[in-house]
Order: C-alpha cells, then sequence, then structure tokens
C-alpha cells in the first residue's frame, strides 16, 4: 500500500504490505479430491485399453484410449492448474495464477480435435481393408471403460463445481462413457454377426463425441480469454442493481470478465448522489461491493467514484436511457 503522503520524490522508503489472497474455497478442494480419484481410475483403464487394444488388433478400443489418454492428461493438467491458482498473488501476477486453468482448457480442446483426426483418418482406412479384431476383448474392455468413466463422471458432477477445468473432464467422461458403449457394441456386433467394419464405423461415432466436446470447450475457454462477460451475469443487469442502491445516482462504463472460469470480476464508474463526505462515500462502496458478491457472485470489483458526469475525450457525455433512468448507456467506451 502506498499512502498519499509518500507518493512524492523524495526518496523516502514506502512501506510493503505482503500480497496475500484468500485461501481454495472448500468447493475446490472437493474438487480437487475429485480429480485426483478420476486420474488413478482412468490411468489404470487407460493402461488396460492400450494393451488390449493391440493385442485384439480393435480401432474403436485404440481410438477410445487416444480419448482415454487425453482424458488422463487433461485430469493431470486440471489438478496442476488448481495448484497454481492457488498460488498468492505477486509484483509480477496481481491476480496470481488464476487464468491458468483457462490455459489448461485450450490445450486439453486442441489435443481432442488433433486425437479425433487421427482416429478418422485411421477409421477411413480400416473401412477399405478392414482387419480381424477380437470381438470378445473389445467388449471386455467396454464394458470395464463404461464402469470407470461413469464413476469417474459422477465423482465430479456431485462436487457441483463451476470451473472450465472440472466442466471440461466430466463433459469429457460423459463422451468417454457413450465411446464405451459403442465399443461394447463393436463388439457384440463382431460377436455375433462378423460385423469387422461396425469397429471403424463406431470409432466414427467416437471421434464425433470427441470433437462435440473439444469445440465446446474451445469456445468457452476463448470466450474467457478474450474477456467476454460471464456465462450467466447480465451485464445491464449488474448495473440496474448498482444504481438502484442508494446514495448512488447513475451507473455507466460497466465491464465484466472472468479472471478464471468461475471467478467473475467488475469495474464501473458510479455517479454518487449529492455531495457525500470521503467517509460516506467509503461506506457507499463497500456496500455496493457486499451486495454484488452476495447477489453475483461478484468477489474483485474495482468501482471509480463520481461526483459529476464524466467526459473523456472522444467520447459523449454519458446519458440515462434505460427504464429506470439510472443507468446509462453499457458500455459506452
Amino acid at each position: 500500500m502506498i499512502r498519499g503522503s509518500e507518493a512524492g520524490d523524495g526518496g523516502s522508503t514506502r512501506p510493503v504490505v505482503p500480497l496475500t489472497g484468500p485461501p481454495p474455497p472448500e468447493d475446490r478442494r472437493r474438487s480437487r479430491r475429485a480429480l485426483w480419484a478420476a486420474f488413478a481410475l482412468n490411468a489404470a483403464l487407460l493402461v488396460a485399453e492400450v494393451g488390449a487394444g493391440i493385442a485384439a488388433g480393435s480401432l474403436a478400443l485404440l481410438a477410445d484410449a487416444a480419448h482415454q489418454g487425453s482424458d488422463v492428461v487433461a485430469i493431470a493438467l486440471a489438478v496442476l492448474a488448481f495448484r497454481l491458482a492457488e498460488c498468492r498473488p505477486s509484483a509480477a501476477h496481481s491476480y496470481g495464477l488464476l487464468r491458468t486453468e483457462v490455459l489448461v482448457a485450450l490445450a486439453n480442446s486442441v489435443v481432442l480435435l488433433a486425437a479425433s483426426g487421427w482416429v478418422f483418418w485411421e477409421a477411413a482406412r480400416r473401412l477399405v481393408a478392414p482387419p480381424s479384431v477380437e470381438g470378445a476383448a473389445l467388449l471386455g474392455v467396454g464394458v470395464v471403460a463404461l464402469i470407470v468413466n461413469g464413476t469417474s463422471a459422477l465423482l465430479l458432477l456431485r462436487t457441483g463445481s463451476r470451473t472450465l477445468n472440472v466442466r471440461a473432464v466430466a463433459l469429457h467422461l460423459v463422451s468417454d462413457g457413450a465411446g464405451s458403449l459403442g465399443a461394447i457394441a463393436a463388439g457384440v456386433a463382431i460377436l455375433v454377426w462378423k460385423a469387422e467394419r461396425a469397429d471403424p464405423l463406431i470409432s466414427i461415432g467416437i471421434g464425433v463425441l470427441v470433437v462435440f466436446a473439444a469445440w465446446r470447450l474451445l469456445r468457452e475457454t476463448v470466450h474467457v480469454l478474450v474477456e467476454g462477460t460471464p456465462r450467466g451475469l447480465d451485464l445491464e443487469g449488474v448495473a440496474r442493481f448498482l444504481a438502484e442502491q442508494e446514495g448512488v445516482d447513475e451507473v455507466h462504463h460497466v465491464h465484466l470478465w472472468n479472471l478464471a472460469s468461475d471467478v467473475p470480476a467488475l469495474s464501473a464508474h458510479v455517479l454518487l448522489d449529492g455531495d457525500p463526505s470521503l467517509c460516506s462515500a467509503q461506506q457507499t462502496v463497500e456496500r455496493l461491493k457486499v451486495g454484488l458478491a452476495d447477489t453475483f457472485g461478484i468477489q474483485h470489483a474495482t468501482l471509480e467514484l463520481e461526483c459529476r458526469p464524466c467526459s473523456e475525450p472522444g467520447m459523449e457525455p454519458v446519458e440515462r436511457e434505460l427504464t429506470d433512468d439510472r443507468v446509462s448507456s453499457l458500455p459506452v467506451d
């Protein structure tokens, strides 16, 4: 913290206040424990699928193993991202490393898309010249995979986490469960009808599921990285909430974005009623921040107070336009 009287150039030493961050909330700790359990289950399944796929000559199993491998990596990176997000803020990273999980999710989506491309290529080749596939091995591993994927997805979904990483991993595991059902269907088709082409056809279906999950993940991560308005928050609604509070005359220059997928942040200009004292203005800000946290879950809010409407070069003066005549056009810059 730099005090006003210490901001001059007199060469005096300014007091340094240690930068601290809040401890990880309970839901993040719960999510991390669930991720570790899912990691152990899926790593064991990956080893089994790769071995069975090679032994049986099954592309469906190897395709599911490729997806399974991406999930194991995704879970490991998600755990790492949680750990990095708990790092305290520093002079170099004033918000800490909260956005690490978003970057990890972006990397996961790219890996998933690349794996899907390989599956489509190999499936096309096997449709032309289908190799012999062991249906019994395909069926057995598919059943085990369905149990593991279902259990892992349930563990993550029960945490109720809103973080992009946990949601993405849960989505992958649900897709894997569908892929395991496909592997079971391919195994039955091969055992009963000797339908060797069922294996690559179902592999294509698994690949489509992977592409869908990866594309959805990619869209959400890019939305966070370009600082789009957080999902589930209405910019106009938040501004109106602020403008309706006691002591507030007008709100403008409102911006909402995500520091991490579950950590929204806000900045806004707040025009106060009358001519309040500094102490009264600070009390108003504190009340507004408590309201933002309780109503919208916004813990990081920066409010610039004004005693008269601001005007900036090249910008129109702020006007009151919305229904309640208390919120100006949003955003105006």
